[in-house]
Protein backbone atom coordinates (compact mmCIF):
# COMPACT_ATOMS: atom_id res chain seq x y z
CA UNK A 1 0.00 0.00 0.00
CA UNK A 2 1.48 3.58 -1.23
CA UNK A 3 1.31 6.30 0.87
CA UNK A 4 0.89 9.57 -0.64
CA UNK A 5 1.98 11.49 2.00
CA UNK A 6 4.99 9.53 2.41
CA UNK A 7 6.24 10.35 -0.91
CA UNK A 8 6.86 14.37 -0.62
CA UNK A 9 10.01 15.30 -0.17
CA UNK A 10 9.92 18.72 0.41
CA UNK A 11 13.99 18.99 1.90
CA UNK A 12 15.21 16.32 -0.53
CA UNK A 13 14.21 14.10 2.48
CA UNK A 14 11.09 12.49 3.12
CA UNK A 15 8.48 14.44 5.33
CA UNK A 16 8.75 10.85 8.27
CA UNK A 17 12.53 11.35 8.30
CA UNK A 18 12.20 15.46 8.67
CA UNK A 19 9.75 14.62 11.63
CA UNK A 20 11.73 11.68 12.89
CA UNK A 21 15.04 13.73 13.01
CA UNK A 22 12.86 17.15 14.34
CA UNK A 23 11.62 15.12 17.18
CA UNK A 24 14.35 13.08 17.78
CA UNK A 25 16.99 16.19 18.16
CA UNK A 26 14.48 17.88 20.69
CA UNK A 27 14.66 14.51 22.86
CA UNK A 28 18.41 14.51 23.01
CA UNK A 29 18.65 18.47 23.91
CA UNK A 30 16.20 17.55 26.62
CA UNK A 31 17.56 14.41 27.55
CA UNK A 32 21.34 15.92 27.62
CA UNK A 33 20.06 18.90 29.44
CA UNK A 34 18.23 17.12 32.48
CA UNK A 35 21.39 14.41 32.29
CA UNK A 36 23.38 17.66 33.23
CA UNK A 37 21.18 18.96 35.62
CA UNK A 38 20.79 15.60 37.26
CA UNK A 39 24.66 15.25 37.65
CA UNK A 40 25.41 19.01 38.93
CA UNK A 41 22.04 18.05 41.48
CA UNK A 42 23.93 14.89 42.92
CA UNK A 43 27.25 16.24 43.44
CA UNK A 44 25.77 19.60 44.69
CA UNK A 45 24.38 17.18 47.57
CA UNK A 46 26.63 15.73 50.56
CA UNK A 47 25.19 12.44 50.46
CA UNK A 48 24.61 10.76 46.88
CA UNK A 49 22.77 7.32 46.03
CA UNK A 50 24.13 5.27 43.44
CA UNK A 51 20.90 4.67 41.86
CA UNK A 52 20.62 8.47 41.13
CA UNK A 53 24.23 8.99 39.55
CA UNK A 54 23.72 5.84 37.49
CA UNK A 55 20.58 7.27 35.73
CA UNK A 56 22.11 10.77 35.58
CA UNK A 57 24.65 9.30 33.57
CA UNK A 58 22.42 7.41 31.37
CA UNK A 59 20.21 10.25 30.49
CA UNK A 60 22.93 12.42 29.86
CA UNK A 61 24.70 9.98 27.68
CA UNK A 62 21.09 8.41 25.66
CA UNK A 63 20.82 12.42 24.94
CA UNK A 64 24.08 12.74 23.20
CA UNK A 65 24.09 9.27 21.26
CA UNK A 66 20.80 10.36 20.29
CA UNK A 67 21.99 14.19 19.23
CA UNK A 68 25.20 12.72 17.34
CA UNK A 69 23.18 9.86 15.57
CA UNK A 70 19.94 11.83 14.64
CA UNK A 71 22.73 14.93 13.03
CA UNK A 72 24.05 11.31 11.24
CA UNK A 73 20.86 10.22 10.30
CA UNK A 74 19.88 13.68 9.26
CA UNK A 75 23.38 13.83 6.33
CA UNK A 76 22.24 10.50 4.98
CA UNK A 77 24.08 8.20 6.71
CA UNK A 78 24.05 4.56 7.30
CA UNK A 79 25.51 4.84 10.53
CA UNK A 80 22.93 7.45 11.71
CA UNK A 81 20.72 4.33 10.91
CA UNK A 82 22.20 1.83 12.99
CA UNK A 83 22.63 4.05 15.81
CA UNK A 84 19.18 5.09 16.23
CA UNK A 85 18.12 1.41 15.82
CA UNK A 86 20.75 0.18 18.27
CA UNK A 87 19.41 2.77 21.07
CA UNK A 88 15.80 2.54 19.98
CA UNK A 89 16.42 -1.84 20.96
CA UNK A 90 18.65 -0.84 24.10
CA UNK A 91 15.56 1.15 25.45
CA UNK A 92 13.49 -0.96 25.12
CA UNK A 93 15.25 -3.46 26.60
CA UNK A 94 16.28 -1.09 29.68
CA UNK A 95 12.71 0.28 29.51
CA UNK A 96 10.77 -3.47 29.91
CA UNK A 97 13.33 -4.18 32.92
CA UNK A 98 12.10 -1.52 34.76
CA UNK A 99 8.39 -1.89 34.37
CA UNK A 100 8.81 -5.57 35.41
CA UNK A 101 10.84 -4.60 37.73
CA UNK A 102 13.87 -7.06 37.02
CA UNK A 103 18.03 -5.98 36.88
CA UNK A 104 16.72 -2.07 36.93
CA UNK A 105 20.35 -1.17 37.53
CA UNK A 106 19.92 1.77 35.64
CA UNK A 107 17.32 3.19 37.98
CA UNK A 108 14.99 4.03 35.14
CA UNK A 109 11.81 4.90 36.54
CA UNK A 110 8.39 2.97 35.49
CA UNK A 111 6.19 6.53 34.59
CA UNK A 112 9.51 7.11 32.10
CA UNK A 113 9.58 3.84 31.02
CA UNK A 114 6.14 2.89 29.92
CA UNK A 115 6.52 6.21 27.52
CA UNK A 116 9.38 5.54 26.08
CA UNK A 117 8.59 1.90 25.27
CA UNK A 118 5.68 2.84 22.66
CA UNK A 119 7.95 6.09 21.21
CA UNK A 120 11.04 3.45 20.70
CA UNK A 121 8.90 0.64 19.04
CA UNK A 122 7.49 3.55 16.74
CA UNK A 123 11.10 4.87 15.60
CA UNK A 124 11.65 0.92 14.91
CA UNK A 125 8.81 0.09 13.08
CA UNK A 126 9.45 3.82 11.00
CA UNK A 127 13.58 2.98 10.27
CA UNK A 128 12.61 -0.92 8.94
CA UNK A 129 10.62 -0.10 6.11
CA UNK A 130 11.35 -0.93 2.95
CA UNK A 131 11.57 2.97 1.54
CA UNK A 132 13.68 4.26 4.47
CA UNK A 133 15.81 0.97 4.54
CA UNK A 134 16.60 1.34 0.79
CA UNK A 135 17.38 5.65 1.25
CA UNK A 136 20.14 4.38 4.05
CA UNK A 137 21.36 1.40 1.63
CA UNK A 138 20.51 -0.95 4.21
Amino acid sequence: MSRTIENIKPTGRYIGVVVLVVIQFIVGIIHSFYGFVMISGIYSVASYSTAPMIYSYYTLVYGLLTLSFTILFWMGKRSGWIGTCVISLFVILADTTAVFSLFNVLGIPKFAALGEIPYSLFILFYLIEGHIKSEYNI
